[in-house]
């Protein structure tokens, strides 16, 4: 009755809503996997941390980010662009949650120590893609790597 209730007075019921939210859950997990797989290789420790990452970002335990995950490459694996994905995240994410997935992105980017050229490329694409400035992803890139490399600015 009550789910009867929201549908009348939103247009949509609560199952949507889960939908909703379960599509951006992939939009996000398909660009971490895209940029673990930017490289051309997808190392345990990258599968580790996309598993982190959505279980921090979406409070899943290990399961279900496995099966997120699970989902996320076969639906990478089926598209052509990433443009209908950083939609789903522009229309329901904030700037400030926008923000934290870039710096997930450059997590996986830096977690094997090595900036390659393709993952430069698509992190620059990906940035521009969530509406991003090229200052704010910069932002992005240098808090992790003054995580990863706290040294670096002493040299």
């Amino acid at each position: 009755m009550i789910s009867r209730l929201v549908h009348l007075l939103t247009g949509q019921d609560e199952t949507s809503k889960e939908r909703r939210h379960d599509r951006v859950q992939l939009a996000v997990a398909v660009l971490l996997l895209e940029m673990a797989h930017a490289d051309r290789t997808f190392a345990p420790l990258e599968k580790k941390l996309v598993n982190g990452l959505l279980r921090e970002r979406f409070g899943l335990d290990a399961g279900q980010a496995d099966e997120l995950i699970a989902a996320a490459e076969k639906k990478r694996d089926e598209s052509f662009d990433l443009h209908q994905f950083t939609r789903l995240i522009n229309e329901h994410f904030t700037l400030e949650e926008k923000l934290e997935v870039m710096e997930g992105l450059w997590r996986l980017v830096y977690a094997d120590g090595e900036l390659d050229r393709y993952e430069d490329a698509l992190a620059r694409q990906l940035a521009g893609l969530l509406r991003l400035s090229h200052r704010q992803a910069i932002s992005m890139k240098l808090r992790v790597l003054d995580e990863v490399d706290p040294e670096r600015r002493r040299r």
